[in-house]
């Protein structure tokens, strides 16, 4: 879980984006990352399923991301 909240802060830090929040850092279960337009978790595979996110998100509107970073407005136009 750290290896990942890493990779994505240090890839969003880049392009000048920081959190605006962090919570769950100590607990080794489960993290959140706040970015204001997207909130990212970061579960182990039990408490994942505990929460049940994607049972209770499932029904939202997906947007698409290139591996690039650049293409979120484009994909928005698409999906609205």
């Amino acid at each position: 879980m750290r290896a990942v909240s890493n990779a994505v802060d240090a890839a969003l830090s880049k392009q000048g984006v920081m959190p605006l929040g962090v919570e769950g850092q100590n607990s080794g279960v489960w993290l959140l990352m706040d970015y204001g337009d997207i909130i990212l978790h970061i579960f182990h595979r039990e408490s994942r399923a505990f929460y049940g996110l994607d049972r209770l998100w499932g029904d939202a509107p997906q947007i698409a991301l290139s591996d690039k970073g650049n293409d979120l407005d484009a994909a928005e136009g698409e999906n609205n």
